[in-house]
């Protein structure tokens, strides 16, 4: 009779949904082997990073909140670390991979990522971080899937294609970055790539069957050069923006700045035979193209030779920019509208002028954010907070954050970490005084791309601020003469890297570290440092300190 109470009790506890059986997410493991290996995306034989052979790097596959554990095998000659180019790495900046916040892996040596995709249903990529390895490959795709539960505002395609653009350079990574430490600008690209190659001789890089629809992820991983890309014949509908569901505008051809990416949906609905996918550069006087081919299934016939013409001038650019609206009705990871967080109602707290500057130190080549270029030091800044020995490496806030004019004319070398307050609400803003394009990305975090004007910024511009459907995303462009303004929570607790993505800027200073403390050193708010973790400078050999509880 006991029993049989004990199992009626059992039985009501599970339909009144009070007893639960908690299991982890699901793990993906991975091996990678990184070697020096030939390519030739240019066509010419050139030295480039693999991982296990490959180049582009094999593709991570999740969904969110699935967790990733990759063990990196380095073995070329020279220190490496790989980064998550959007993975926002909640309450986990040590696995974000770059010298603020993690010893490099050695030559001969190995390193284990773990990290949790947490709720970023989109599309991202991975790079190395160390120097200008970025330059001779290592990067791939990584995409982060709905869960089955959770909608997603468009019909299955019948297959999903990772697209990865670039520019690309024929010297090797070193001879670019002996260049740079002599003081000197690696100049303009050699061409551009797609997936690996500029064009194709006569295998399609991707097939379509006709009347079907396509997922194309599209991210340019290049260093120097906005994009733009296009399908021959085809329209895209985005869908997808760098994490968030889009409003499902029609677009002849996206220009995608560095580090951006994109999903957009293409129908098979022309006549069968090839077409090029086309990517080429913007705002260069010489303009380079790639072209790569997609075949029809019952395809009868070669490509076009003419291809779509793209673009010109930054104006068109600017206004597609202003056409990206956030889809306030599609689901997000959870099943609720993602544009349920209301972000134009909540007070700034502190607004923060980003003004970037190019200048000379000693007679060599620095870029600078606000004056300060920054380096790094031996002892990544993460782990001396997190040892308490702050003192010994650098100081905080040693950029302002409005700067006076002049402040563009002197530059001063030192390690950029800005401290700002947990969980306050921050206006930054990118003022671009330059003749080139820039583009920011921001580790740790998505924001809200609230306006992008030409000009100077001030507090009268609010009043033409998108308050309501901005898309939330982690990189941006900034026009030649010309202002974005971004808004966000720093409710991630770490050091987060703010970056040019024009890769020699990031090389030569324009880049910072921001520290986002918990007063309550909790769990709740922050892990531990992993067990696994390297150490090295001056926190190598210390005893590491009480780990945080909850």
């Amino acid at each position: 009779m006991g029993g049989s109470r004990v199992l009626l009790a059992l039985l009501l506890c599970l339909s009144a949904g009070s007893f639960l059986v908690r299991g982890e997410d699901p793990y993906f493991f991975y091996t990678w082997n990184v070697t020096y290996g030939t390519i030739s995306p240019l066509g010419v034989p050139q030295q480039g990073i693999l991982i296990n052979g490959e180049f582009p790097g094999p593709r991570i596959n999740c969904s969110s909140n699935n967790n990733i554990v990759i063990n990196v095998f380095n073995n070329l000659d020279e220190p490496l670390l790989f980064t998550w180019n959007g993975i926002q790495q909640r309450k986990n900046s040590w696995q974000d991979g770059l010298p603020g916040t993690n010893c490099p892996i050695q030559p001969g040596t190995n390193f284990t990522y773990r990290f949790q995709v947490k709720d970023q249903i989109g599309t991202y990529f991975y790079f190395p971080s160390l120097g200008m390895q970025r330059a001779a490959g290592g990067i791939g795709g990584l995409r982060v899937n709905s869960r089955l539960l959770i909608p997603v505002p468009f019909d299955d395609p019948e297959d999903d294609y990772t697209v990865l653009i670039g520019d690309w350079y024929k010297k090797s990574h070193t001879v670019l970055k002996k260049k740079l430490d002599s003081g000197h600008s690696i100049g303009r690209p050699d061409g551009v790539q797609i997936n690996g190659k500029s064009e194709d001789k006569d295998e399609p890089l991707f097939t379509m069957k006709p009347g079907l629809t396509y997922r194309y992820r599209i991210c340019n991983v290049g260093i120097k050069s906005s994009l733009n890309f296009r399908i021959q014949g085809h329209t895209m509908k985005l869908v997808e923006l760098e994490g968030s569901h889009t409003v499902q505008n029609v677009y002849d051809s996206l220009d995608v700045h560095l580090g951006q990416c994109y999903s957009v949906l293409v129908t098979a609905n022309q006549d069968p035979k090839d077409y090029y996918m086309v990517a080429s550069t913007r705002f260069l006087k010489q303009v380079y193209t790639a072209k790569r081919i997609i075949r029809y299934t019952n395809g009868k016939g070669p490509a076009s030779p003419e291809l779509p013409e793209p673009p010109s001038g930054w104006i068109w650019s600017l206004n597609q920019f202003r056409s990206f609206r956030w889809n306030l009705t599609a689901s997000a990871a959870r099943p609720n509208p993602q544009g349920s967080y209301h972000y134009g109602f909540i007070n700034i707290t502190r607004t923060i002028k980003i003004v970037n500057s190019a200048s000379t130190v000693d007679g060599k080549l620095r870029y600078a954010i606000n004056g300060v270029s920054h380096t790094d030091p031996t002892t990544p800044p993460k782990l001396a907070e997190y040892f308490g020995v702050v003192d010994k490496v650098f100081k905080y806030n040693t950029m302002v954050d409005d700067p006076p004019p002049e402040s563009a004319e002197k530059i001063v070398i030192t390690p950029n970490v800005l401290n700002i307050t947990f969980r306050t609400f921050v206006e930054i803003i990118f003022e671009n005084h330059e003749k080139s394009i820039q583009s920011w990305h921001l580790n740790g975090y998505s924001f809200f791309a609230v306006a992008m004007e030409p000009g100077r910024w001030n507090p009268d511009k609010r009043k033409n601020y998108n308050l309501l459907d901005a898309v939330s995303r982690n990189t941006i462009q900034v026009y030649p003469g010309s202002w974005t303004a971004i808004l966000l929570t720093f409710d991630n607790a770490g050091l987060w890297n703010l970056r040019s993505e024009t890769w020699e800027r990031n090389y030569l200073g324009q880049q910072l570290y921001v520290s986002v403390l918990s007063p309550a050193r909790s769990l709740r708010d922050e892990y531990n440092i992993p067990d696994v973790a390297e150490l090295c400078g001056i926190v190598k050999g210390l005893p590491k300190p009480q780990p945080y509880t909850i």
